[in-house]
């Protein structure tokens, strides 16, 4: 599915958390119902079977209980999108990333094939089952790992056995480490940790721009990858790098990119640079051994339609957590077109889950190219896909918080429908349930539902954009104001408690979260349905009383 994603590290996060956030977009045309779950072991199948493939594998017989944000309507699979297990580690599954020719050659993806003709009959040919895909991930992984790493590793072992029919990025988490895994090809797949003091941008392309295949097949420190990678793409014409001494000044520049921007010649200034000096001479050394390529460069794609739908949404996302870099202009390091934006840069300033929602909302306020703007022109208005676009299904803003008790560190903030019109709510995922109003979605529209009355809201705010901002600003920054009251007097009140007894604490504050929730959305649909009716076009200014 169309997605944009944002990852925050430990030490680039505004309170140490390791953040994983995603916006779940449905293809064009489609809006796909989602709404909240807890799936506890009992619940959770031994025998898997996809809808959309076919495949039938085993799963072990100790699942965790874990949440999801499943498809709200049955009969074509689960989806379940993002969450949290018991052992507080958390999955984002996924974003559709891109690929070419040359790694759909060499290793195809694995489709399902229909029967061919009718049994007993000549000719006649069995159907073929097809691979894992966003489907399958996050119900056959992450009721079984306890770390982010046994995230990857278990991921990239049921890819390498039963392959996968379409290129996917999926993250995992833990109170430490966040890491990214790829797939390529059809049972190929490549993973990196994210560096403590970056955020990482993925917007539907293939993302990772620097890999170490010489610490994927020794110590793992921060790459993974197929054993068999390294022989793939040699047999296979896949490293496009041209000359290292380029590819070096590029990691160089990367690497300065990093540095303290009021660095100066004090002794912890200079011991920086030291290790960074260091740090170049081993990229020097792997470069030149062949162990270090470009993953984008290989395995990714440069279509016209990236500079489009994909590159645009890295470019407003780094622009915006690192305002400073010179965005604008014709001398500027990047344009929303650029193929070389990077994966991963350090922020000006800490990262805060206000500026996570904000990015994942976005329709590139503040220049040409914003959609409700006034800046520009008719076409640039309209040149790039928004991130925040009408058919986001939900945001999962998965936040591991190291300062608490574990039992009450997991937060997924949600919020359902077209971002720039909602707002996120925070839930502790140490729970057996969910609130009703977040958990009851059918196909039936009704406001009783926080995802359709969004959905309603999206709708009715978009007709009048500039005159309904004010009140979806008001309701935006109410709702953060009694998320973040609501997890710090909640963290209070269940530090003393016995660890059996937090679980039912915490469903409780969610319930009470989610009560301030239906109530402050019932009155903002109210001021935009009030608003909107207004400027209907069968008004009419003069009284009949």
């Amino acid at each position: 599915m169309p997605c944009t994603t944002i990852l925050v590290g430990k030490n680039a996060s505004y309170d140490g958390s390791t953040i994983v956030a995603r916006n779940e977009d449905s293809p064009g045309g489609q809006f796909e119902p989602k709404r909240m779950a807890v799936i506890k072991p009992e619940d959770q199948p031994r025998t898997y079977t996809s809808v959309e493939t076919h495949l039938t594998i085993e799963l072990p017989d100790d699942p965790m209980r874990y949440t999801s944000v499943p498809d709200a309507l049955p009969g074509h699979g689960i989806w379940a999108a993002a969450g949290f297990n018991t052992a507080n580690v958390g999955m984002s599954a996924t974003e559709t990333i891109t690929s070419n020719e040359r790694v759909l050659g060499a290793d195809p993806l694995v489709e399902y094939v229909p029967a061919q003709g009718k049994e007993g009959e000549e000719g006649y040919a069995p159907a073929v089952p097809g691979g894992l895909g966003e489907e399958d991930f996050v119900t056959v992984v992450l009721p079984y790992i306890r770390s982010a790493r046994e995230g990857v590793e278990r991921l990239g072992a049921l890819l390498e056995r039963y392959g996968t029919y379409e290129m996917n990025g999926i993250a995992f988490s833990d109170a430490d480490e966040i890491w990214w895994l790829e797939t390529i090809g059809g049972h190929h797949w490549i993973a990196k940790r994210v560096p403590d003091d970056a955020y990482v941008t993925m917007p539907n392309q293939l993302g990772i721009d620097y890999f170490d295949l010489a610490d994927a097949e020794g110590e793992q420190v921060e790459h993974m990858a197929s054993a068999d990678l390294r022989t793939w793409m040699e047999e296979n014409h896949l490293d496009l790098t041209m000359y290292r001494g380029d590819a070096l000044d590029d990691v160089i520049d990367e690497l300065y990119a990093g540095a303290p921007a009021d660095a100066c010649d004090d002794d912890e200034d200079q011991e920086y640079f030291n290790e960074l000096d260091e740090l170049i001479e081993d990229v020097r050394a792997s470069l030149l051994a062949g162990d270090v390529f470009n993953p984008r460069e290989a395995f990714g794609s440069h279509s016209d339609s990236d500079h489009v739908y994909n590159t645009p949404r890295a470019w407003y996302m780094q622009r915006c957590l690192n305002p400073h870099d010179g965005w604008d202009g014709p001398h500027a390091a990047y344009s929303p077109e650029s193929d070389d934006i990077p994966w991963s840069r350090v922020p000006e300033r800490k990262v805060t889950i206000e500026d996570v929602k904000y990015v994942l909302s976005a329709h590139y306020q503040g220049t040409p190219y914003d959609c409700y703007g006034r800046r520009g022109t008719e076409a640039s208005r309209n040149a790039y896909r928004p991130i925040g676009i009408n058919r986001n299904g939900q945001l999962a803003v998965l936040q591991i918080r190291p300062y608490v008790a574990p039992e009450c560190a997991c937060i997924q903030w949600m919020a359902f429908g077209s971002n720039p019109f909602n707002a996120l709510v925070p839930l502790y995922a140490n729970v057996d349930a969910m609130p009703e109003y977040l958990e009851n979605t059918t196909d039936r529209v009704t406001s009783e539902s926080f995802y359709w009355e969004n959905r309603i809201i999206a709708a009715l705010a978009d007709a009048r954009f500039h005159d309904n901002a004010a009140h979806i600003d008001r309701y935006q920054l109410k709702m953060g104001s009694l998320a973040h009251r609501m997890l710090r007097e909640t963290d209070a009140s269940v530090a003393d408690l016995p660890v059996s007894e937090v679980p039912a604490a915490l469903t409780a504050a969610n319930e009470h979260m989610a009560d301030d929730l239906r109530r402050e959305t019932d009155a903002l649909l109210g001021r935009v349905l009030y608003t909107t009716s207004l400027a209907m076009k069968n008004a009419f200014s003069m009284s009949d009383n």
